[in-house]
């Protein structure tokens, strides 16, 4: 039985700039969108549903057996959506917890979604979130890969001080992939969204900056793997291939 105090919300438009439609395309059989909702119903942490402002994508998740919550097509973020959702499907405010799953990891590890959640155990973390080991220099450098900058508390677990396109901290060390799920105690969910976009995160394109600069706590959990995005023909295809060959 999954945990009422989880709401996991997966947040999916049509409107992708370079790849329009990108949640209904096609790999191994399934709509993407379907892939990632298949991930987070085997996680098993809470209910699952997926907001969307489309009731084209609403009726594709529906179709395959999961649920779908309509939203406004006004939010400017993920974040805004997903906490209009929470307040839909949870007026009473049974859930504890949001999780914003992006819809496309459809390569995502159910054990992933699981590992977001751990850091929350600790009262004093508003957010957390998961991040990967970089090993090479092109993902190193590469700024649409995002590092995450942290402080070392324990075993396989960061406090977040910055996150960056740039390579970074400078020297030698470890490098972390920052990797785009995040886990909400809900009242941190309503005071980010009802936050303004702060400096830093205007500047690098950074959504998350915003409840760092507003004094919000983030803790990093380090996983061994970061999940393919879709973003690009080129992701696409490539993740047609993996998925293709995890089913044969």
């Amino acid at each position: 039985m999954t945990d009422p105090r989880i709401l996991v919300l997966i947040p999916a438009r049509m409107a992708a700039t370079r790849l329009p439609g990108k949640p209904l395309l096609q790999m191994a059989g399934l709509p993407m969108i379907v892939h990632v909702l298949r991930r987070a119903e085997t996680a098993g942490i809470g209910r699952v549903a997926v907001a969307t402002d489309t009731a084209e994508i609403a009726s594709v998740v529906t179709a395959h057996g999961g649920e779908a919550v309509m939203t406004r097509a006004d939010h400017p973020s993920g974040s805004d959506r997903i906490f209009e959702a929470a307040g839909i499907l949870d007026p009473n405010r049974k859930a504890e917890i949001v999780v914003n799953l992006q819809g496309d990891f459809p390569t995502i590890s159910s054990d992933n979604i699981r590992d977001v959640l751990a850091p929350l155990a600790d009262p004093a973390v508003d957010i957390a979130t998961l991040a990967a080991e970089i090993h090479t220099e092109e993902e190193a450098t590469n700024p649409n890969v995002v590092k995450a900058v942290g402080s070392m508390i324990g075993p396989r677990r960061l406090r977040a001080l910055y996150f960056t396109r740039a390579t970074a901290p400078h020297g030698d060390g470890p490098r972390y992939h920052h990797i785009g799920l995040y886990a909400y105690r809900r009242a941190a969910l309503e005071r980010f969204v009802g936050l303004p976009p702060s400096p830093l995160e205007r500047q690098e394109k950074l959504e998350q900056l915003r409840a760092l600069e507003a004094g919000m706590r983030i803790d990093i959990g380090i996983v061994d793997t970061v999940p393919r995005g879709v973003d690009t023909p080129a992701d696409l295809e490539t993740t047609r291939q993996i998925l293709a060959l995890a089913k044969s």
